[in-house]
């Protein structure tokens, strides 16, 4: 694995992606893993945060999603753009593309208990049922699944979406249509299995279970085997994993250190091997890109963005909204952050091609919003126009962000920017991450920090989370006509479903509920020794062959 820049990696969003092929079935081979050596077993990572749940069907953040992805296997991996086969063995796709149908190895789960197709129906029924509450229950709105959005919506039976056991072995999927992106979203942590029996055990309700290590029981390379709040938790590795002759890690002990300067003082002090990009201090970053081969940044499919609370008199007006993200000059943001970041004025990231083999990111275009500081007279005529000019008059509001250096840093810009284009002014405040997802996503603020990683490769994968009643529709954003343009889109494939996505996100930024500032990139720093390790371009850490080297 060889380090990266960002600007020179845009290439590698196009790495091919072993898709279903309709017709005729897919034998895939397996993925040659390097033999793990033998030496030291124990690693030591920073993951940042102390994740709100590692519960599959519950999760929706990414530093669960990085422990999910180590706990838990699913159908298939993706693994640097590639998808890989997981449980699943092999699948193949009926000639008009609705009937996939995979074929499981034989596998256990870390009890010894054997894992059937059984459990994957379990597993992907408790997901979408409206008892369970995912936060990603909306997601079974795009899969095509057959049924899945009604039975989510609560109007059909679970009996009625179209997955199945064919027997222990052998799941089938059946779609409404021909869904390109469906086995490559099958690698995404909503769609693990779960074991029903510690699922519902009753010391278990709410996805305690999965951070209880007496009743936890995943099918991954690793298991949980104790956990801490607000301090860390342990991850051994499962000798039941249907690879573990290539997982070369016995154990890997999970800190929960928020602070930037304190992780990173420990990384440097060798208590840390692999260190989340949270816990790297933003102005050590320019400085580490340039001499620390330890140091690695990647490009992300996702954006930054902050939340309007529609719901608020205050942001009523579009004029207001718009005035105040063309009032931002995004490129100083990304210089000072120094991270490889993209200025963002649209909410589509680079690396999506769409039917015709053109960058979505590209073809959308900038829709008037400068990324410098060219859109900052309009920004003030708007703003006039809406009976403030000059920002006089303008109610003094809150900016919300969770804690973390790194927001803080942007969220003082923004507020610099803010007062000085357009006279307007704001305090800031900021709450412990898991406070804050409970706050935003009550509505209880004015404005607030937001961030959206796409969980498949497709667009859909972000501007659905503004369609109305999405659990992250966070400004709770509701236009009639981009609920239509996505659900055109999500019901269509090729050239509509392209251009059902572009009108999508034309609505999105001429209403402005968001303001987007840029364009993640991610980065990590891993000691020398750490080998194995992989990255999917979702953003999930993989240490499934990992393994340490003096």
């Amino acid at each position: 694995m060889k380090r990266n820049l960002f600007l020179t990696l845009i290439a590698l969003f196009m790495i091919p992606v072993l898709f279903i092929s309709c017709g005729k079935k897919e034998e895939v081979a397996e993925v040659v893993m390097e033999e793990a050596p033998a030496g030291p077993v124990v690693m030591n990572w920073n993951l940042a945060a102390d994740p709100k749940t590692i519960d599959p069907g519950l999760n929706g953040a990414s530093d669960g999603g990085d422990v999910i992805s180590n706990t838990f296997e699913g159908l298939v991996r993706e693994r640097s753009g590639e998808v890989v086969p997981g449980i699943a063995k092999s699948w193949d796709t009926s000639a008009d593309g609705k009937v996939i149908t995979f074929h499981l190895r034989e596998s256990k789960w870390s009890d010894g208990s054997p894992l059937t197709a059984h459990d994957f129906v379990y597993g992907w029924k408790r997901a979408m049922d409206p008892a369970t509450a995912s936060e990603y229950g909306w997601i079974w709105h795009y899969t095509n699944v057959v049924n899945a959005e009604a039975a989510n919506n609560g109007d059909v039976s679970l009996d009625e979406v179209g997955i199945r056991a064919v027997d222990d072995l052998t799941f089938e999927v059946t779609l409404s249509a021909p869904t390109d992106y469906f086995v490559s979203l099958t690698s995404f942590y909503h769609f693990m299995p779960v074991k029903q029996s510690v699922v519902e055990d009753p010391a278990g309700t709410e996805g305690l279970w999965a951070k209880t290590p007496a009743l936890a029981v995943s099918n991954g390379a690793y298991k949980l085997t104790s956990y801490k709040v607000g301090d860390g938790m342990t991850l051994e590795k499962n000798a039941n994993y249907w690879k573990a002759d290539k997982t070369g890690l016995d154990k890997i002990n999970v800190k929960f250190i928020d602070s930037a300067s304190t992780g990173y003082t420990a990384y440097q002090a060798g208590e840390f091997d692999f260190l989340d990009g949270l816990s790297v201090p933003p102005a050590e970053i320019s400085k580490l890109i340039a001499e620390n081969p330890e140091f690695y940044v990647f490009p992300l499919l996702g954006t930054y963005y902050y939340n309007f609370n529609m719901d608020l008199p205050l942001w009523e007006d579009s004029r207001v909204r718009r005035a105040m993200a063309y009032a931002i000059d995004r490129e100083q943001i990304v210089e000072t952050l120094a991270q490889g970041n993209v200025p963002a004025a649209g909410f589509v990231p680079p690396g999506f091609p769409d039917d015709k083999g053109n960058d979505f990111f590209k073809t959308a275009g900038t829709y008037g919003v400068s990324l410098g500081s060219e859109s900052i007279a309009e920004a003030q005529k708007l703003l006039a126009e809406a009976g403030y000019p000059g920002g006089e008059g303008f109610p003094k509001f809150t900016l919300l962000y969770n804690t973390s250096e790194g927001h803080q840093l942007v969220a003082q810009m923004v507020q610099e920017m803010w007062k000085t284009n357009l006279g307007i002014e704001c305090t800031l405040e900021n709450q412990e991450w898991a406070v804050f997802q409970d706050t935003r996503k009550e509505g209880d603020y004015e404005i607030s920090r937001g961030g959206w990683i796409t969980d498949f490769l497709d667009p859909m994968g972000l501007l659905a989370i503004f369609v109305d009643g999405n659990d992250y529709n966070d400004p709770n954003y509701n236009n009639p006509e981009y609920n239509k343009a996505m659900a055109e889109a999500s019901s269509s494939y090729g050239e509509a479903h392209f251009k059902a996505l572009y009108k999508a996100q034309d609505i999105l930024m001429k209403d402005m509920p968001i303001v987007p500032v840029y364009h993640y990139t991610d980065y990590f720093l891993s000691s020398p020794k750490v080998k194995g390790w992989d990255r999917s371009m979702l953003g999930q850490i993989d240490f499934t062959t990992a393994y340490l080297a003096e």
